[in-house]
């Protein structure tokens, strides 16, 4: 593969999101005359950028040194007499592995971690998972929205928590057409009691309207239409009263 030395170059300095950078030693085969070879490393500033690895020599250079493409490789620790060592290598069996060693445990799988999701290969990987999650969720929705409803039948979940059992609706029972108290557990568990009852007025001094008798409604007692009658019962005797003043004169 071919790249243009002046674009890499450009594209390895430019301003574009970097996916990792930091400081490893590349380590160096040397060969001498007499048939010996050497091993040394080179502390080298290393930017990723895409499957796009540059090496500078230093972290203020313009241009880099280096570049690895990371396609067709794998990223794995490997065993050397520096610790924090991991290799690049190609599946070709005669392209070069580069060893790189990092400054620590926690730079080190940083760097494993970004360079093993560098590659196309492995974006590729990504959306085909992606594309398959998609397919599954929206095959969910379709059965979803084809099953029938479920009817409530007067239970409702927890909204607050869904786990809890359903609560059952408090049927509203009615007699003669009217709402009754005490036909239900109310939300604490309880019955629903009815309204106290208002204290009795006493007949004024001299006047012809008998006082009321004492409420027949008792706290046992759930009719509301019983209730209606006898507060209504009242009303007409105030009503009486107030009229009876009037003839009197007495506001």
């Amino acid at each position: 593969m071919k790249l243009n030395e002046r674009s890499v170059a450009h594209y390895a300095t430019c301003d574009s999101p970097t996916d990792h950078a930091g400081f490893l030693r590349k380590r160096v085969e040397r060969h001498h005359h007499h048939g010996h070879h050497g091993t040394s490393y080179q502390r080298r500033w290393f930017v990723l950028k895409g499957n796009l690895l540059f090496y500078f020599e230093e972290r203020e250079s313009r241009e880099p040194v280096g570049l690895v493409v990371l396609e067709g490789c794998t990223v794995e620790l490997c065993e050397a007499a520096e610790e924090f060592a991991f290799a690049i290598r190609f599946d070709d069996a005669g392209a070069k592995a580069y060893v790189l060693v990092a400054d620590g445990q926690a730079a080190m799988e940083a760097w494993v971690k970004a360079l093993s999701r560098a590659s196309f290969d492995y974006m590729r990987l990504v959306v085909r998972e992606l594309e398959k999650q998609l397919e599954e969720a929206c095959a969910s929705l379709a059965a979803c929205r084809k099953s029938p409803r479920r009817s409530s039948s007067g239970r409702r979940r927890h909204l607050s928590n869904p786990a809890l059992p359903p609560v059952q609706e408090k049927q509203h029972v009615l007699e003669n057409g009217y709402s009754t108290w005490g036909s239900g557990p109310d939300r604490d568990g309880g019955y629903t009691k009815p309204p106290p009852l208002p204290p009795r007025r006493r007949s004024a001094a001299g006047s012809s309207v008998p006082a009321l008798q004492e409420s027949p409604v008792s706290p046992e007692t759930t009719c509301f239409a019983k209730l209606h009658h006898w507060y209504g019962q009242e009303i007409a005797v105030l009503r009486q009263e107030w009229q009876e003043r009037q003839k009197r004169g007495h506001p």
